[in-house]
């Protein structure tokens, strides 16, 4: 897999490839079409609340789990509803992971419906995923820009446009040392899937 290249105003950079992987074309663009398609009609999508400034507020994107053998996920003190997989995915997870040789158990699916849905700076770094996890990002439809940053310089910012039917690896200390978000936009955006391809452990 070849090492991703980023932008930032002028500068130009870099980042290890023990951290980042990106394969622009990993699906045909027909493929990505005809699974987007799929899964906007198919999938059970759902609005989740989470807690902001004391108060309670909507998630700004649909939502759903896809996974092993289970009918719950506890994840970061929070229980989601996994659903079976469905052909697709189970496919798609398989062709990941016999690529990158990693191992997932679990997919989290959002649906930015449009420019006002995003998902504001985290790290993916819940006991139940491990010190190091990896996570396998599939982007499918509108292009959006996914922004990092690090943790402890907020200045040092820079950003990855996720083409239709692209594959990025995040792995090794990303999590611990750079946050990530998708940004709302105030452009005109047509609806965008992200599959988040997970190993989820047993505590």
């Amino acid at each position: 897999m070849s090492q991703l290249s980023l932008f930032n105003s002028d500068e130009y950079y870099q980042f290890p490839k023990e951290l980042l992987d990106y394969t622009e074309h990993f699906l045909p663009e027909h493929e990505a079409t005809e699974l987007e398609e799929k899964l906007l009609q198919t999938v059970p999508w759902k609005q989740r609340t989470q807690k902001m400034y004391y108060k309670t507020v909507l998630t700004p994107r649909l939502t759903a789990w896809f996974g092993d053998d289970r009918k719950m996920y506890r994840l970061g003190g929070n229980e989601f509803t996994v659903n079976p997989w469905i052909p697709e995915l189970l496919s798609l997870k398989q062709k990941i992971e016999a690529l990158s040789g990693y191992t997932f158990n679990s997919v989290l699916l959002n649906l930015y419906r449009n420019g006002n849905d995003s998902v504001a700076w985290h790290r993916d770094k819940e006991s139940e995923l491990g010190n190091r996890p990896v996570i396998a990002s599939v982007s499918l439809g509108q292009v959006r820009n996914f922004d990092f940053r690090k943790v402890d310089n907020h200045q040092l910012k820079h950003s990855l446009s996720l083409r239709h039917g692209s594959l990025l690896i995040m792995k090794g200390d990303l999590q611990l040392h750079w946050e990530h978000r998708i940004a709302k936009s105030a452009k005109p955006m047509k609806p965008r899937i992200n599959l988040t391809f997970r190993l989820i452990k047993e505590l």
